[in-house]
């Protein structure tokens, strides 16, 4: 049998030429390394592409238009003209307090209701599965239909309406609700809480799962009671939640539009439903003034951008 010796390199005798040719086995690894990038590219650029032309576009946009003015297809530049007539309009100070207001009856109401219901979620040992369905039942829907059966049901000023019915049979003043200005924004932070709570109370319950029980059985053996328990216990643990929901709840409820504009028919009595989004909705719609509404636009976004801020420098500080 002839044997056959390997190749030599030149120069260099009795030993063999390295080979440089990768393997099969390499090139597929080196593929599929290859695909595996491209794959995560494409899809990273397509997030990029869609934050580009829905978010970043419009806003760059928006702050253009807010120091322009169009008029018969012409566009000029006006400087602060348009901030200085947005200063100069009746609705603008009483658009910013309404919509201050309904955020801080928000904070009270809308932020705490959600965080007690998940408490009190979590103390049932049936039954769970369908009480977050039942609370979560109204996020489903949509919400003008919800806020239409607030407006035609819950909210009639005649004692035909639910929540007048229920007054009268507690022996106590019904009220006459949208057609009250001063019951304009405590009946919509009813009604958009109903509506929105259902999603933080899912978050809630996930935190407080997360909280250890022997924390709880500590603090029973010291003699704390429920609501004790709740203040050096459950609120300290939850604490970068409920900090991230609280700027949630606020960049959210800043922004109110539809909860005015269908159960108050927009300014509702007394321009007591009127906000900021609304007037950036007459402005750009009503009155044809799209630079205005920009401008108008350009300060909520500042203001929110302040609130962001804060929230992140104190956050900073707890961690």
């Amino acid at each position: 049998m002839a044997i056959t010796a390997a190749p030599q390199a030149p120069g260099k005798p009795g030993r063999p030429m390295p080979s440089y040719a990768a393997g099969p086995k390499q090139r597929t690894s080196l593929g599929r390394k290859v695909r595996d990038n491209l794959t995560g590219h494409a899809f990273l650029i397509g997030a990029v592409l869609c934050f580009v032309v829905f978010s970043w576009y419009p806003m760059v946009r928006g702050v253009v238009m807010s120091f322009q003015r169009t008029r018969r297809g012409e566009t000029t530049w006006v400087g602060w003209d348009n901030y200085s007539r947005l200063l100069a309009d009746p609705s603008f100070w009483p658009a910013w307090k309404n919509t201050f207001y309904f955020t801080l009856l928000a904070l009270v109401l809308g932020y705490a209701v959600p965080f007690f219901v998940a408490i009190l979620l979590n103390e049932f040992r049936h039954a769970k599965g369908y009480l977050r369905i039942l609370v979560y039942l109204p996020v489903m829907l949509p919400p003008a239909s919800a806020l239409y059966l607030f407006k035609f049901y819950a909210y009639d000023p005649s004692e035909a309406g639910l929540f007048n019915a229920i007054l009268k049979a507690l022996h106590l003043p019904t009220s006459q609700w949208m057609q009250s200005p001063d019951m304009t924004m405590p009946a919509m932070v009813i009604a958009s809480t109903w509506m929105n709570m259902g999603g933080a109370v899912l978050i809630y319950l996930a935190s407080l799962q997360n909280i250890p029980g022997e924390l709880y059985e500590a603090a029973e053996l010291d003699g704390a009671g429920i609501w004790k328990r709740i203040r050096h216990v459950t609120i300290p643990q939850t604490r970068l939640i409920l900090a991230l929901l609280a700027m949630i709840q606020i960049v959210a409820t800043m922004q109110l539009f539809i909860e005015p504009l269908i159960l108050a028919n927009g300014a509702g009595a007394e321009d007591s439903a009127t906000t900021v989004a609304y007037l950036i909705y007459q402005h750009g719609f009503f009155q044809n003034d799209l630079n205005g509404a920009a401008a108008l636009g350009v300060l909520m976004l500042v203001v929110l951008a302040g609130f962001s801020a804060v929230y992140v420098r104190l956050t900073a500080k707890q961690d």
